[in-house]
């Protein structure tokens, strides 16, 4: 004969039991996709024009945060007076010229900039009439058509009296645009970069905060490489109309 088996009845979870254990796997993912963000790729909106015509007002792009090194995920977290440094495991590593970085603002480091690279750690950087010289050396610029830029422009700025160019910085050409009604800052004493930090301007030379203005990147704060455009779409307001550009998908930030 077969000895009996004891059946144990089942106990059914309390509703408290039931929202604990919900919230802890809840949390399981968001510690899961916030590390994954911290530490891999992270997305950011553009709200601004200083990088057009590179970025547009309403690009949403994806930042590689894993760049310039390994970090420890949420080393680097910023919100109100909390402000930490990274700590990198391996492949710590600097930018090179011509790489469009997202940074914490050395002014208030819970804001996010991005910026294009201009000078590295030690080099000498000088601005004479709008035209940019690195190491004594002027960045080679060629005047280009902007009439596909104009199009794609959000509308505050369509009104400007603009040029547009390709700069060769490094390895890269990247393109950008001067207002030729703005001479408010044309130039920039020479100046020496110190160490750990970078030179950075906006694409839209004369309508972006920059290093001309309040000074140079620490290597500290650097967040990621922008890497493209995976969506970008403008909502209606008092300075631009709706504006959903399908076309800008997938669009390399060079």
């Amino acid at each position: 004969m077969s000895e009996p088996v004891e059946i144990t009845p089942e106990v059914s979870l309390t509703k408290k039991q039931k929202l604990i254990k919900e919230a802890k796997s809840i949390g399981i993912i968001l510690v899961i996709v916030f590390s994954f963000r911290s530490v891999f790729f992270e997305p950011f909106r553009i709200p601004s024009g200083s990088m057009i015509p590179t970025l547009m007002i309403g690009d949403f792009i994806l930042v590689n945060k894993f760049s310039y090194g390994f970090k420890v995920p949420f080393s680097d977290f910023s919100m109100f007076n909390i402000n930490l440094n990274p700590i990198y495991l391996f492949g710590e590593s600097t930018p090179e010229r011509g790489d469009v970085i997202v940074f914490k603002f050395p002014e208030e480091p819970s804001v996010n900039y991005i910026k294009r690279v201009i000078g590295l750690p030690g080099d000498t950087v000088e601005i004479r009439n709008k035209t940019v010289f690195i190491n004594d050396v002027e960045i080679g610029t060629k005047e280009i058509a902007g009439d596909e830029i104009m199009d794609d422009m959000d509308d505050k700025f369509k009104s400007s009296n603009l040029k547009f160019f390709e700069s060769t910085l490094g390895n890269k050409t990247h393109l950008m645009q001067t207002d030729n009604d703005n001479f408010y800052k044309v130039d920039y004493k020479k100046t020496v970069i110190p160490a750990g930090k970078y030179f950075v301007l906006g694409d839209n030379r004369d309508s972006s905060a920059d290093s001309r203005f309040w000074g140079f990147v620490p290597h500290e704060n650097l967040k990621g490489r922008a890497l493209f455009v995976w969506f970008s779409l403008i909502l209606p307001s008092s300075e631009n109309n709706f504006k959903f550009r399908p076309w800008r998908i997938g669009t390399p930030i060079i």
